[in-house]
């Protein structure tokens, strides 16, 4: 199995894409707004990809956030809230607060499960420092580190209520970046006392399954390489002080923050610690050249795929979409 996860370029898998990935064998797929037309289109196209493996629990990812991140939406799929929303209730009422992050998990997570897809990368630790790019701003579950962790905590209980899994984010931390890794590298030279702040939320949910690297330079551990291409940041801080031990996967690798060809990053990042590279835009040329420079899954990847994956619970909704919402909007209503 090959330690990729791709993209896919329309609302039905090409000829081309079907044959490619029949014989590359991904360790998953991840869909984008150009994937989404109809929840029964969206259910062939899942029951197509997991055709072409021949089993149910393959990784079938997709960025539903809330708020300005959401790609399943409107009308077919319904809003959600961006994180700040629970961040603000939490300050009133911390356990309402949680109620509602769960609820509204769960409420995503049904909604995906609907139309079989089983991972959602959510949520997000990334702790909001004052000043930062809005790339995470209200994005994010607050300022405090305790709060952080908590309202993820509620997230992830969320998503495994509906059969879908969470992949925690962005790891070690994106909340102090002065800039977007999507356009450019951002370099934070916060010290490693300070940098406590951050990986804490990581650290209290460290027995999460899944989690996705941050395109950044922290001077304080690595000057020369962000956290997703550093040897010693993935095995002293993410794996070491962290505690993290599941699937760890890049951020996706045509982020403008790395150098290099798509392919080039691929590799990178997995020699640097990285167990699965994540590339999004369906480039036939650049997923060829990932699938050359990648071998299969080293032993300890596979140990962490199949435990992952062994998470995830069998898709299929529960049809309680409408209840969920209510339940977390009356909550809400609070603040």
């Amino acid at each position: 199995m090959l330690a990729a996860i791709f993209g896919l370029s329309g609302l039905e898998l090409t000829d081309a894409e079907r044959g490619f990935f029949r014989e590359a064998d991904p360790a998953g797929y991840i869909l984008f707004g150009r994937n989404f037309e109809s929840k029964d289109q969206v259910r062939a196209l899942t029951d197509g990809l997991r055709a072409l493996h021949g089993r149910d629990d393959v990784p079938i990812m997709v960025d539903q956030e809330g708020g300005r991140v959401q790609r399943m939406k409107p009308p077919v799929w319904p809003q959600f809230p961006a994180g700040d929303r629970f961040a603000e209730l939490y300050r009133l009422a911390p356990i309402s607060a949680m109620q509602a992050a769960l609820l509204n998990a769960e409420a995503i997570g049904v909604s995906l499960a609907e139309v079989g897809i089983n991972v959602d990368c959510l949520p997000l630790l990334d702790v909001r420092a004052p000043g930062a790019h809005d790339v995470i701003g209200d994005r994010a579950l607050g300022e405090e580190p305790m709060q952080v962790a908590a309202l993820g905590r509620a997230v992830l209980d969320g998503l495994a209520a509906a059969g879908v899994g969470g992949i925690v984010k962005h790891i070690p931390g994106h909340g102090r970046a002065m800039a977007d890794s999507h356009k450019s590298l951002p370099v934070v030279d916060a010290s490693a006392d300070e940098l406590e702040r951050d990986i804490a939320p990581f650290a209290t949910l460290s027995h999460a399954t899944m989690a996705m690297t941050a395109h950044i330079v922290f001077t304080a551990w690595d000057a020369a390489r962000p956290a997703t291409l550093s040897p010693k940041v993935i095995e002293d801080i993410i794996r070491g002080r962290i505690g993290f031990d599941g699937l760890l996967f890049s951020d996706d690798l045509d982020m403008e923050a790395l150098d290099g060809s798509v392919p080039e990053r691929a590799e990178a990042a997995v020699a640097a610690g990285c167990d699965i590279a994540l590339n999004c835009w369906a480039k036939m040329d650049d997923m060829t050249g990932i699938a050359q420079r990648l071998g299969t899954m080293k032993p300890q990847t596979k140990r962490r795929y199949e435990a992952a994956c062994a998470a995830l619970g069998n898709p299929g909704g529960q049809g309680r979409l409408d209840e969920l919402v209510a339940k977390r909007d009356e909550l809400l209503a609070l603040v």
